[in-house]
């Protein structure tokens, strides 16, 4: 399993993928109040960061492979409907997990990319925060006010000598605050 979070109405989502990273090998699975666990998206091959907009109404989601920031459309009869492009990267850029802050501004860590990158709600690229490493896994807000942003990263490959902050946590504020974790309704 990799990577998951609590959609508006308390449901857990959280993807799975191949340990060798098979394609389409991977499905988004809902992890329901009542504990009964429902596929929802199968063919994913490493299944990343989900979360919803402020509103609820979107849900932004990274299949890394697919080298594109997907957004749905959110509603709690139908879960999540209409997938569409949200952002469209290059075939070198894969974006892994991702956080949305208060304004509902879209960061997405950028894996062998070194940098978070933020998106307006539009889809424009509007921020780059830069990583001493390659390797950029995830982001979340945190502090007591929600205004500083976390950063992971990972020594994937990498030997013990090749990038020496490759495994580290980084803190940036930058200057917009994030959204409060939601809480699993079960």
């Amino acid at each position: 399993m990799n990577e998951g979070g609590c959609d508006p109405d308390g449901r857990f989502w959280c993807g799975s993928m191949a340990y060798d990273q098979t394609q389409g090998a991977g499905t988004l699975y809902r992890l329901d109040a009542d504990r009964t666990v429902v596929p929802v998206l199968e063919g994913v091959t490493v299944s990343n960061g989900l979360e919803w907009s402020p509103d609820g109404r979107l849900a932004y989601y990274n299949d890394t492979a697919t080298h594109e920031i997907s957004v749905f459309d959110y509603d709690v009869e139908d879960g999540l409907v209409d997938r569409r492009p949200f952002v469209r990267m290059g075939d070198d850029d894969s974006p892994d997990g991702l956080t949305v802050d208060a304004e509902g501004g879209v960061w997405t860590a950028m894996y062998d990319g070194g940098a978070v990158h933020r998106y307006a709600p539009d889809g424009t690229l509007d921020a780059v925060v830069g990583v001493p490493t390659p390797k950029v896994t995830a982001c979340t807000f945190g502090g007591d006010d929600l205004r500083e942003l976390f950063i992971t990263t990972s020594w994937e490959n990498l030997g013990p000598d090749d990038e020496p902050l490759a495994g580290s946590v980084f803190r940036v504020e930058p200057g917009v605050a994030g959204r409060p974790v939601r809480p699993f309704a079960g």
